[in-house]
Parts: C-alpha cells; sequence; structure tokens
C-alpha cells in the first residue's frame, strides 16, 4: 500500500472531490483509471499516477468557513472543475477506459494526446 506524501521541502497537490456516492467515485479512479486506493471511507484517498485524490461526502459549514458548503452539482451537466489528463496513446486509453465503463466524449483536444474527463467522473447521483 502506497503511503501517503510527507513532503520534506515544498508542498504535495492533492484533488478532493466531493461525491454522494464515495465508493463509486473511488471505483472509478482505481478500476478505470488505474488508481490505488490507499485510505477507505469518508474520506477515501486514492493515489493516481503522480497524483492524490481525495473523496469524501459533502458538508458545511464549518467554523472556520462558516459560509461555505461543499456539494456535488446539483445539475451534472454543470461543474466548476475537471481533471486533464495527459497520456502517450489516447486512442488506446478510450478503449481500455471504455471497457472498464468509463464514458465520456472526446474533447477536440484529444488529438494533442489529452482526455477531458469531466463527464466521466461519477461524483452525483
Amino acid at each position: 500500500m502506497a503511503d501517503r506524501p510527507l513532503p520534506s521541502e515544498g508542498f504535495v497537490l492533492t484533488h478532493f472531490i466531493v461525491s454522494n456516492d464515495v465508493p463509486r467515485s473511488a471505483a472509478f479512479y482505481s478500476d478505470v483509471l488505474g488508481g490505488e486506493i490507499v485510505e477507505r471511507g469518508e474520506p477515501t484517498v486514492v493515489k493516481l499516477a503522480n497524483s492524490w485524490v481525495i473523496i469524501n461526502v459533502g458538508g458545511g459549514p464549518t467554523d472556520d468557513k462558516p459560509e461555505v458548503t461543499l456539494e456535488t452539482p446539483p445539475d451534472p451537466t454543470r461543474t466548476s472543475a475537471f481533471i486533464n489528463i495527459r497520456v502517450a496513446d489516447i486512442q488506446r486509453c478510450y478503449e481500455d477506459w471504455g471497457a472498464k465503463g468509463a464514458k465520456f466524449t472526446p474533447s477536440r483536444s484529444s488529438t494533442r494526446r489529452r482526455f477531458a474527463a469531466t463527464s466521466a467522473i461519477p461524483t452525483g447521483t
């Protein structure tokens, strides 16, 4: 099992995702994209290539952020974030990930070896 990153200098970037179904979202990152689940539950932590993804249910407000609430988008066709993955062979990724259940629409930049996974990542119901 991979250890959580603890930098001796500088910083480590981690992407936080709010999900209504944490196990389903974690399965996407592990089963489809090949990440390693380091910690299960709420939150779930996935080591994915050279990055870390934390997946948890929404919540808030908190004492330090009394006006902030984390939640999945109320409309699944709208988002305020996306993940951009650069790959060596885009066609192979479409085939491999599609066989594992990923659903996506190739972006205009697909010819430049990039996969915009905005609609493929399950976070809501």
